[in-house]
C-alpha cells in the first residue's frame, strides 16, 4: 500500500532534536491534509505537525516524552494503494534500529567525553528514571541547577513532569534564599549572573477579585513573554527615532497601486517600499546585519528580514524574508504577503520562522507614531515604523523657505549596545532616512 512516513522536523539551524510532547492521532485514525498529528517541543520553541498528506494512521513508531533526533521517522500514514511487501518493512525496521544503534553509540561517547553531572542533564532521563524535556534541560544546565535538585522539583505537568515554568519558579526561589550552586567550576560571571536575574525577575504576587476575569496565557503567549526577557536580559537596548519625509514614496504608490496590482497581482503596500531601502541600509552598514556569540561577532552575508505579524488571538509571530537583498520590489512585496497570510492562516514552516538577521515591524498599521521595539535575538537591531500622516513642513527653496503639507513618519531603530555605538546607530538610520526621502517618483513598475 501506499505509504507516507512522517519525519521529525528541523525546527531551525542548530536544533538536533525534539520531543513529542502530545500526540492528537492514534493508529487507526483517518486524517486529512493539514490535520494536526502531534506537539513537539525543543529547547527554542514547541510546535504543532500538521499532516501533509491524508490517509489512514498505520504506525505510531514513538511515544509523548519520546526525545527524537531530526530526520526520524516517527509516524507512517496509509494513503492507499497497493500492498505492502514484508521486504520493505524489514528493511525499514533495520534502518530504525541501526538509527537506534548509532544514538546510542554517540550518547556514550559523549558520556566518556563530559562530566558526570553535565552528563545527567544533557541526557533525557535523570539516574531516578525521571524525563526532562530538551528546553529544561538546557535551562537546568545554564543555571547550575544539579540533577539531585531536578528531581526534587515538584512538576505541574502529565506525571508530574516538569515544565519550564516550574524549573524558573525553582530557580527564582533558590535564588531568594541566596543559595549557591553546587559545582563552582561553572559557576557563572558577574555578567551572566545580572542576566539571570534580569531574566528571572521577582515574582510579584497578585490576587484577582471577585468580579476580575483570569485568562491563562496560551502556548504561544509563555513563549513570547520568556523570548523577550531573555532580549532584555541579553541585550543593552538603546533607540534611536528620525522623523522622515515619505511624501515622493505616497505619491509614487497612490500613481501606480493599480498598475503594480494588475501587473504583479499583489496588493502593493507601504512596507515592501521601506524594506527596499532598508536593505540598502543594511549593505551600507553591515554590522547592524550581525549576532552576538560570547566575544565573537557574527556578521551575516545573507539578509533575511523579519516581519512582525500580529496574529487575530492578539499574538505575535516574526517570520522572514529570506535573501532580501536579491529580490526587486515584486519580489518583496509577493513575498511580505504571503507570509503574512500564511502566518494568519496558520502555515508557516519551520524554515519561515528561523534564520532571521534583521527584523521590522510596523507600528503604523495601528496608527501608531512612534514605539521602542525589543531586539529579536540573537539579532541585534530591529526597526519599527510608525503611521505616515500629513504635517506641515519647512522647505527651502530658490525662493526662500515656505511652509507646506507634507506626508511624514517616525522611525525607531532599536540595537544592542554592546556591539552597536550610538555612531553606528545613527548613522544607519539616517542613511535609512536618506533613502526614503530621496525616491525616485519617476521609477517605473
Amino acid at each position: 500500500m501506499a505509504q507516507f512516513d512522517i519525519i521529525m522536523p528541523k525546527m531551525g539551524e542548530s536544533i538536533e532534536e525534539a520531543t513529542i510532547t502530545k500526540w492528537f492521532v492514534k493508529e487507526g485514525d483517518k486524517v486529512v491534509e493539514d490535520d494536526v498529528l502531534l506537539e513537539i517541543a525543543t529547547d527554542k520553541v514547541d510546535s504543532e505537525i500538521p499532516s501533509p498528506v491524508e490517509g489512514v494512521v498505520k504506525k505510531v513508531l514513538y511515544q509523548q516524552d519520546d526525545t527524537i533526533a531530526v530526520g526520524t521517522v516517527i509516524a507512517v500514514i496509509d494513503m492507499g494503494g497497493g500492498e505492502e511487501s514484508d521486504t520493505g518493512s524489514e528493511t525499514k525496521e533495520q534502518s530504525d534500529s541501526e538509527k537506534h544503534e548509532e544514538k546510542s553509540d554517540s550518547e556514550q561517547q559523549t558520556h566518556s567525553k563530559g562530566s558526570s553531572q553535565e552528563t545527567e542533564l544533557t541526557s533525557k532521563q535523570s539516574e531516578s528514571g525521571r524525563f526532562y524535556s530538551p528546553l529544561v534541560r538546557k535551562i537546568a544546565k545554564e543555571e547550575g541547577v544539579t540533577s539531585e535538585e531536578l528531581d526534587s522539583i515538584k512538576g505541574s505537568g502529565l506525571n508530574n513532569r516538569v515544565q519550564k515554568k516550574d524549573i524558573l519558579e525553582f530557580i527564582e526561589t533558590r535564588e531568594s534564599k541566596g543559595s549557591a550552586q553546587s559545582d563552582t567550576s561553572s559557576a557563572p560571571t558577574a555578567d551572566m549572573q545580572s542576566n539571570q536575574k534580569q531574566a528571572s525577575a521577582p515574582k510579584v504576587e497578585v490576587t484577582a477579585k471577585q468580579d476580575d476575569e483570569v485568562i491563562e496565557m496560551g502556548r504561544m503567549r509563555k513563549l513570547i513573554a520568556s523570548h523577550m526577557l531573555n532580549s532584555k536580559a541579553t541585550s543593552a537596548h538603546v533607540t534611536n527615532m528620525l522623523e522622515v519625509d515619505v511624501t515622493n514614496i505616497v505619491n509614487w504608490r497612490n500613481k501606480f497601486k493599480a498598475e503594480f496590482q494588475q501587473k504583479e497581482g499583489q496588493k502593493l503596500t507601504y512596507l515592501p517600499l521601506f524594506l527596499e531601502a532598508t536593505v540598502k541600509a543594511i549593505k551600507d552598514f553591515p554590522m547592524i546585519n550581525s549576532s552576538v556569540d560570547g566575544d565573537n561577532i557574527i556578521i551575516r552575508k545573507d539578509i533575511n528580514l523579519g516581519i512582525a505579524v500580529a496574529l487575530e488571538d492578539n499574538n505575535l509571530i516574526v517570520p522572514n524574508i529570506k535573501k532580501a537583498d536579491q529580490l526587486n520590489l515584486a519580489g518583496l512585496t509577493s513575498k511580505l504577503n504571503g507570509l503574512a497570510a500564511d502566518a494568519r492562516s496558520n502555515k508557516l514552516g519551520p524554515d519561515d520562522i528561523s534564520g532571521g538577521t534583521f527584523t521590522v515591524t510596523n507600528f503604523g498599521t495601528f496608527k501608531n507614531d512612534i514605539g521602542t521595539p525589543i531586539i529579536n535575538q540573537p539579532e541585534v537591531a530591529i526597526l519599527a515604523v510608525g503611521a505616515i500622516k500629513k504635517k506641515p513642513a519647512v522647505l527651502e527653496t530658490t525662493d526662500g523657505d515656505v511652509i507646506a503639507i507634507r506626508h511624514k513618519m517616525w522611525l525607531s531603530l532599536t540595537y544592542d549596545h554592546r556591539i552597536i555605538d550610538g555612531a553606528l546607530g545613527g548613522s544607519f538610520l539616517r542613511k535609512l532616512g536618506d533613502y526614503i526621502e530621496s525616491f525616485d517618483v519617476n521609477r517605473s513598475i
